[in-house]
């Protein structure tokens, strides 16, 4: 007898077999990442500093696959990673050594005080503790705003309250943060000229305590550029309160800006004045207007009222130009135009027939072709404003001028120039002078004692370039001229 080995070739063995050899390799191939060390205590950013550096170990290097990514993940403003956030992703086979660095930057909507960053590999999967918990704030609005219309005090009645707001929308020069719907608004009123105590929470807040109030943006602990003007609130026992009124331009204000707006303190009902008289309509916290004047407001508070006013004062400056609109100059005359203004260091820009005329910079000018000017006066320091006057100039023919001889030759080309038969004032209209015009065959075409010097008022429709007409003038006392007339087309 004799034995015989047995050799093992059932597939399903051979599979099982190379299946755990895939797994130890996988089970060895593994990496550990280190806690991520942070490289600030609070993450305090905003549209112009955005950038955050962290540093991590980890081990093996060796067993980094060349497709591996390090991913760096943000929890919640709590520190619950189950909605994390990836902020930053490196490239492919960017980190094969350790330690390493990575650089990040928050979300617009970060807003907490106990975020934590956590880091994953991909290849081999891994992910590390996370790190200390810091405050972050993406500061959306990091500048001032208002509140109560900048308006700087507030009343209310014995009993009653006073509710602040923040303004929407601002001014263009203050950018409202209601503007943003993700921030908060922490209120605060003053506990002495360099303290304060926190109030509420909200976008707005109804005081029923005197005392001074404002607002600043949440940013938790970061520091903050994003605070409100400071309101001053007095409760009314009997009286009538200070209704304080802010012009938005100012006072004295630029009315080249456009309009003013005038607003006072919150109330139930408004009656606006101006120079002691009623304005019909102007029941609103709010009143625009463009004009200087002694505005007074009164306010209904409900049981009591408040009430202010105000000097208002333009800054327009005064000017005034030395002609008339319509100026009619004789032929080779001029005119010297002046402007004078109480102006901030003007400057002057003339024009004629709408085209700016070089080299004109001082405020007069010496006008003196037909056609239409304009002088604009432009403020260049303190209000900026600026003022135009416009006028004309038309020089007028004259049809008697005092020219010694009869005239043979005219023009009727139209160009204001020789276009009518002139003759000496002792023969025109007046003189009792007789004046006839004929053609080369005879024909009368005028005949007059009392010729103004408008001949020929119609076209004579010239069939030759040039066409001799022929006159006979006699004076009064039967003093006799004669001549020809060429008419040049």
């Amino acid at each position: 007898m004799y034995s015989r080995k047995k050799t093992i070739s059932n597939p399903c063995f051979i599979a099982l077999c190379f299946m755990l050899f895939i797994y130890h390799i996988n089970l060895n191939a593994q990496i550990v990442i280190g806690t991520p060390n942070l490289e600030f205590s609070q993450a305090c950013a905003n549209e112009s500093f955005n950038t955050y550096n962290l540093s991590f170990v980890f081990s093996k290097e060796s067993d980094l696959e060349v497709s591996n990514q390090f991913l760096i993940e943000l929890s919640d403003a709590e520190g619950d990673f189950s909605e994390a956030t990836v902020i930053h992703t490196s490239n492919i086979g960017q980190i094969t050594t350790s330690p390493a660095a990575l650089i990040f930057s928050l979300p617009e909507e970060t807003a907490g005080e106990s975020y934590r960053i956590r880091l994953k590999s991909t290849a081999p999967q891994a992910t590390s503790a996370p790190s200390v918990a810091f405050p972050a704030y993406y500061k959306l609005h990091d500048e001032p705003f208002a509140i109560n219309n900048m308006v700087p005090t507030g009343a209310f009645c014995s009993g009653g309250s006073y509710l602040l707001t923040i303004d929407y929308p601002s001014s263009e020069n203050n950018i409202s943060p209601i503007n943003h719907e993700v921030l908060t608004f922490n209120w605060h009123k003053e506990t002495s000229s360099t303290t304060s105590v926190f109030i509420a929470e909200g976008n707005t807040l109804n005081v029923t305590e005197e005392g001074v109030y404002f607002a600043k943006t949440n940013y938790g602990s970061c520091t903050t550029d994003s605070f409100s003007n400071q309101v001053s609130i007095v409760e009314i026992t009997s009286g009538e309160a200070d209704a304080h009124i802010i012009s938005s331009l100012g006072n004295p204000f630029c009315p080249d800006k456009g309009f003013t707006t005038l607003s006072t303190l919150s109330g139930l009902s408004y009656q606006w004045y101006k120079d002691g008289q009623i304005i019909e309509g102007a029941t609103s916290q709010m009143y625009h207007t463009d004009v200087s004047g002694l505005f007074y407001v009164q306010v209904d508070l409900g049981n009591c009222y408040a009430s202010g006013e105000i000097d208002l004062v333009s800054e327009l400056f005064e000017s005034e130009i030395n002609v008339d609109s319509n100026i009619t100059l004789e032929p080779d005359t001029s005119i010297e135009v002046i402007v004078t203004s109480t102006a901030d260091n003007p400057i002057y820009k003339w024009y004629f027939n709408n085209n700016l005329i070089s080299g004109e910079s001082s405020n007069s000018f010496l006008a003196s072709e037909s056609g239409t000017y304009k002088v604009v006066i432009e403020e260049t320091s303190g209000c900026m404003a600026s003022k135009a006057y416009h006028f004309t100039i038309e020089k007028v023919i004259n049809y008697f001028p005092n020219i010694p001889h009869i005239p043979n030759i005219i023009s009727p080309n139209g160009d204001g120039v020789n276009d009518t038969w002139i003759i000496p004032k002792h023969y025109a209209t007046g003189t009792k002078t007789q004046v006839v015009i004929m053609n080369n065959r005879g024909k009368t075409l005028l005949k007059t004692s009392n010729y103004e010097n408008n001949w020929p008022e119609y076209d004579l429709n010239l069939a030759t370039i040039n066409q001799i007409y022929y006159y006979i003038i006699t004076t009064s006392d039967n003093n006799v001229k004669k001549g020809t007339i060429t008419v040049i087309k």
